[in-house]
């Protein structure tokens, strides 16, 4: 049920609306001319999402518009080569949705203010998440809408950790290390978090190296990765981390190994969306009492952990059904207790109305034994940054997110090619070629 918006607040709400433009005005569903909306879409880590995004969702959505919807699913791993591919032609979809923030297509999309000005009427202002996900400081534009996230808090065998004196699983980088040792030498089992070239080791190295304070950019937007010893350390680490209690395969695994061997009992815990624990629950129940979750890894910088993912959707310059692009994710929200259901918990909305409630489901999970399991997700807001942190997600940040610098750093390390010193020395190299050639196209870009 939406909420009434106060005529005072509409009044004002209009009037910044005018500086910007004109709410976008959806004329097909009042003229009865129909149209086209094309859709790519990434492949959620949840099937029975997809399977009620398309088919209950979107196609009820335009039937009611007087729109053919057409979705095409795109693999995580090809996201990005695609969306590359769209702009270089300058055709493809109406609307993109990325697993996280596309700051690099930016001048590629239309300004979605109007977009979180309009779904401000019913949920209120753009959340944080929201805004440092998809929010321009220098060009004062918002080039993506963002309407949920994903946690990714660990998951970890009780029984296993038990066996080392650690019943509650790790609960910091120093704990995981010493009871992923232990562990490694008593069962023979070791520790998977992934650091491989995917998206789980994007995160989880981005992470890491983030809790421990190594930084990607400083404030000035320059490379800063090797200006401080706090990269040295993360990376110092990660080499101690896997030749004691990790795995060489945490390096080469490809998309959701880490989860794979998790299911397999193959490793003791990992870090990744709580999909992983729904899978379990499906295949095995047996197995998903002996899995239990916890927030991040406690770190320098407390307890944090990037988002597994952050649905980010970008309406193109070039998009042909603008308008019905626009109404679709404005009428999406509405939408978000569902999506949160059929996403098994997945999908947090950025908008805390669109789902009021969601500490008192997470405590009472249909699926879950016991049913408070999921309750350890409550606090995931505060634990969870947005990509780009300590700012906001901008187009060199996120080109080093996806050209995969920081897990190919880590990599090098643990493996034995370089040194610690010289590992994060080329990383800086790689960012700093990064940084020079967005500050030729874009100005200030890294700035905010």
């Amino acid at each position: 049920m939406k909420t009434r918006f106060p005529r005072r607040d509409f009044i004002k709400l209009a009037a910044s609306a005018a500086a910007v433009g004109p709410f976008f005005n959806f004329s097909h569903r009042v003229l009865g001319n129909p149209k086209t909306l094309k859709i790519a879409k990434w492949d959620h880590f949840v099937p029975e999402y997809d399977a009620w995004f398309e088919t209950e969702w979107a196609k009820p959505w335009g039937e009611k518009n007087n729109t053919n919807v057409i979705i095409d699913s795109i693999p995580v791993e090809k996201v990005h080569a695609e969306a590359l591919a769209e702009v270089a032609a300058g055709k493809g979809h109406d609307l993109f949705m990325f697993p996280w923030p596309p700051a690099e297509f930016q001048q590629h999309a239309i300004d979605h203010t109007e977009i979180y000005q309009n779904i401000s009427m019913n949920y209120g202002s753009i959340p944080q998440i929201s805004n440092r996900s998809t929010f321009d400081p220098r060009t004062k534009t918002h080039f993506a809408m963002a309407d949920f996230w994903v946690p990714s808090p660990v998951h970890y065998y009780q029984d296993f950790w038990a066996e080392v004196g650690m019943p509650v699983g790790p609960v910091t980088y120093d704990g995981l290390y010493a009871g992923g040792k232990r562990a490694r030498e008593k069962l023979g089992l070791p520790c998977g978090l992934s650091f491989s070239p995917t998206l789980e080791g994007n995160i989880t190295a981005n992470t890491l190296l983030y809790a421990l304070r190594g930084q990607i950019l400083d404030a000035n937007g320059n490379a800063a990765i090797n200006r401080n010893l706090f990269a040295a350390h993360a990376l110092n680490y990660v080499k101690n981390f896997n030749q004691d209690a990790g795995t060489p395969e945490e390096f080469t695994w490809g998309p959701s190994g880490n989860v794979q061997d998790m299911l397999a009992r193959k490793t003791i815990c990992t870090t990744n969306a709580i999909s992983l624990l729904r899978a379990a629950e499906k295949q095995n129940p047996e197995l998903a009492k002996r899995i239990k979750l916890q927030p991040p890894l406690l770190g320098t910088y407390g307890v944090t952990g990037f988002p597994q993912a952050t649905n980010c959707s970008t309406v193109w310059k070039f998009a042909e059904n603008p308008d019905g692009a626009k109404q679709f994710l404005v009428d999406l929200i509405d939408s978000s207790r569902t999506g949160f259901d059929k996403s098994l918990s997945c999908n947090f909305p950025t908008y805390p109305k669109a789902l009021p409630n969601i500490v008192v489901r997470l405590y009472k999970d249909p699926k879950a034994d016991p049913p408070h399991k999921y309750y350890t997700l409550r606090d995931a807001l505060h634990w969870t940054p947005n990509l780009g942190s300590p700012g906001f997600a901008n187009s060199i940040w996120m080109e080093v997110f996806n050209t995969f610098v920081i897990p190919r750093m880590f990599a090098s390390v643990a493996q034995g090619k370089v040194s610690p010193q010289d590992a994060a020395a080329e990383a800086q190299k790689e960012v700093t070629v990064i940084v020079e050639k967005w500050k030729q196209t874009e100005p200030s870009a890294a700035r905010g």
